[in-house]
């Protein structure tokens, strides 16, 4: 291949950067403008810039390559063919028929995946590309674009904790140009001006503290999930999947001090017995002051969940502080939860899970207006005003082999502003559960102050 160099000023006979006075998206008056959309239409060219791009990469990192729609989707194609990584393709938007996918493409659950930009500004496509991208339980640390206009989206993703590979920015090109007689030093000082005061900030609203949740909440439970957080300096819930009432009640007494609630599956428990079973356990949960959240995960129409949770050996309603639900069933079927908290189900990890972005969307509608619902489980970040609980956070499971973290408390309070993280085998399966749970305590802990 050419130099780098020249294969710019190749690139640069096809009109892809304009100087002169353009009013941008964001209003801001720009002394150039960038459309590298016709890249595409010269083959020798898409595939030494799949070439270039590809040499800064570390590719046995990846297992997908996904374009930023639209102009990076060519070139990502290109990088695809060229390394023989698999391509997925991420929509606009998602379609409002058939599968009514945001990601096309054969992919797995934990595939790490690097992102193509043409040209990065603020980072605000990417921030919200990567959120959606991780939304499928896929993973991404780097990504790689043509041109970084150096108005501060490249340092924000940095910041982050992505690394940022980029081929070209606008002053190179700048010197490139102004060097081969393209570009007046005039042109490049109005430039370099412009650059200097039009460092874009963009702003990702700041996450509300324990604090101020607590001063907002509406619901008991909400507030006193926060305020055990606060008290405790914990946001750490322990899932009880074992079997039997010594295994529960043994659990409950070694984790108790260090959690703000404990998560059964009561129906699980092979010799379940109200009095010798829930009483010794409401017990517990007093002396260690943490709640009880019984994992029902409710699905049926209101009149069947009512019974299910008032009735029958179990009685719910007389122990459980909250609750998990489906909201399959519609708003008026969350009515029967009147002295508990509901979490309500928006979202699930699971292969081949049903619960796509149309029906995301309705869920997250319902969990927001009904007075019952105090927050959900998801695997994207949720609204300010619905506690957001995250499971399947686990610290032996913090690196991927590949250079990034995930399902760490770091990560899901970082990328995804979780307020709770739910641990299970972590700690119910661990050596030592009460240590266990002092460890989980403490990165969680550390994780949300750092979050804020």
């Amino acid at each position: 291949m050419e130099s780098k160099k020249e294969f710019f000023l190749e690139c640069y006979k096809l009109g892809i950067i304009k100087f002169g006075r353009f009013t941008l998206k964001s209003g801001i008056e720009s002394p150039f403008y960038v459309d590298l959309r016709p890249l595409a239409s010269d083959p020798k060219i898409l595939k030494n810039l799949a070439n270039y791009l590809l040499e800064m990469l570390p590719l046995d990192n990846f297992d997908l390559i996904c374009g930023v729609p639209y102009a990076a989707l060519p070139m990502a194609t290109a990088m695809s063919l060229e390394s023989y990584i698999p391509l997925i393709i991420k929509r606009k938007e998602a379609k409002e028929y058939g599968t009514k996918k945001m990601i096309e493409g054969i992919y797995q659950k934990g595939q790490n995946c690097l992102l193509v930009e043409d040209v990065i500004t603020s980072g605000k496509s990417l921030i919200e590309t990567i959120a959606e991208v991780e939304q499928e339980d896929l993973k991404v640390a780097d990504i790689v674009v043509v041109l970084d206009r150096e108005q501060g989206g490249k340092q924000l993703l940095e910041s982050k904790g992505f690394r940022v590979h980029t081929l070209f920015n606008i002053s190179e090109v700048c010197t490139i140009l102004q060097e081969n007689g393209e570009l007046s030093d005039e042109e490049v000082k109005r430039i370099q001006d412009f650059l200097q005061g039009n460092h874009i900030q963009f702003e990702e609203k700041k996450r509300l503290s324990y604090q101020e949740k607590f001063e907002n909440a509406q619901h008991s439970v909400s507030k006193k999930l926060l305020e055990t957080a606060l008290a405790k300096e914990s946001n750490l819930i322990a899932s009880a999947d074992v079997t039997t009432t010594q295994e529960l009640l043994e659990l409950a007494e070694k984790v108790g001090p260090n959690i703000i609630a404990l998560k059964t599956h009561i129906d699980i428990i092979s010799d379940f017995d109200y009095q010798n079973t829930i009483v010794p356990l409401k017990e517990l949960a007093a002396k260690h002051n943490f709640l009880l959240m019984e994992d029902r995960k409710f699905a049926d129409i209101g009149n069947t969940q009512e019974l299910q949770f008032t009735s029958g050996v179990f009685k719910i309603t007389d122990w459980a502080d909250f609750v998990t639900s489906q909201v399959i069933g519609g708003f008026e079927s969350l009515d029967c939860f009147k002295n508990v908290g509901v979490v309500a189900i928006i979202g699930m990890s699971s292969k081949g899970t049903l619960t796509t972005n149309s029906y995301r969307e309705e869920a997250l509608k319902v969990a927001l207006s009904h007075p019952n619902v105090i927050g959900g489980v998801s695997q994207n970040a949720l609204p300010e005003e619905i506690l957001l609980f995250t499971p399947g956070v686990n610290l032996a499971d913090s690196g991927d082999g590949k250079g990034q973290q995930y399902n760490t408390p770091e990560h899901v309070f970082k990328t995804l502003h979780t307020d709770f993280i739910i641990v299970g085998r972590g700690i119910y399966k661990s050596e030592n559960p009460a240590e266990a749970a002092v460890n989980y305590k403490n990165e969680g802990w550390k994780a949300y102050l750092a979050s804020l």
